[in-house]
């Protein structure tokens, strides 16, 4: 069933909420700089997620784990400026807000009043239910993540498929509805059985955003980097390249490092 696209001027959560009700799907993509989160928010992204995979693809660490609040700042501070219709929201990186309740009450502050995103992501669920009430008592919207959380990598000990047992499949649902109970305005599932997913998007009034998680959620999210083919290494079964820039941009820069070298360029046409 295809449902019409709201006319949103600005998207907020309200109007995330108000599309689950309609069943119209999210859109949700990660940026980290001003150039491309204008692109992406020009396309009609609903929702640009400042993803602390800008540890990965934008410093080329092997984990999200380096990346520091003063760094997701600045990257949350240029995509603020670029977005005049997505949401912008914020992930805390590992260590921001796991200790204590009134630290990450004050890591969320800093992301909002520095960056000027709309709202921060964390990663966790009962376990870290006192530093997202911490946040919401302050008036800060607060998006909840579940399944495969890559700030915990080491304790997983890999990047597989997660809540395959009933147990741990369990838990999660658990940890939805509490997410929702407390208070946050959505959700991603990442890496979990399709089946599962649509279980817990079926279980809960809030949005669920899935990455790997399937057609029976609320919407998607996806890295900018891995769609548009700007990375290759990473192949997981979930992730659709609409583009292949790693391959195009590489032809592009050999050409022109070729025509430099030519005295090709600049030619007659391109000099003042």
């Amino acid at each position: 069933m295809s449902v019409a696209k709201s006319d949103y001027k600005r998207v907020t959560t309200k109007s995330l909420f108000d599309m689950k009700q309609k069943g119209e799907k999210i859109s949700m993509l990660t940026a980290y700089d001003y150039t491309m989160a204008k692109i992406v928010d020009t396309a009609g992204i609903d929702v640009i997620l400042v993803g602390d995979s800008a540890s990965n693809v934008m410093a080329g660490h092997e984990t999200t784990l380096p990346i520091t609040l003063d760094q997701m700042i600045y990257h949350a501070s240029s995509v603020v400026r670029a977005a005049e219709r997505a949401l912008v929201v914020v992930d805390l990186p590992f260590g921001s807000y796991q200790s204590d309740s009134k630290e990450a009450l004050r890591s969320a502050i800093r992301v909002m009043k520095e960056s000027g995103g709309h709202a921060v992501k964390l990663e966790g669920g009962k376990e870290i239910k006192e530093s997202i009430k911490k946040i919401l008592q302050a008036g800060i919207p607060v998006m909840g993540h579940l399944g495969l959380t890559p700030q915990s990598i080491y304790k997983f000990g890999t990047y597989t498929v997660r809540a395959k047992e009933e147990a741990e499949a369990e838990k999660l649902i658990e940890d939805a509805q509490l997410l929702e109970k407390i208070g946050c305005f959505a959700l991603v599932l990442e890496k979990i059985p399709a089946k599962l997913a649509q279980r817990v998007a079926e279980s809960i009034s809030i949005p669920v955003i899935g990455i790997g998680a399937g057609a029976g959620v609320d919407g998607q999210v996806l890295v900018l980097h891995d769609m548009v083919g700007m990375t290759h290494e990473f192949s997981p079964r979930f992730l659709r390249r609409y583009m292949n820039l790693f391959e195009d941009m590489t032809k592009a820069i050999s050409q022109y490092a070729a025509d430099v070298k030519s005295r090709d360029f600049p030619n007659a046409n391109e000099q003042y």
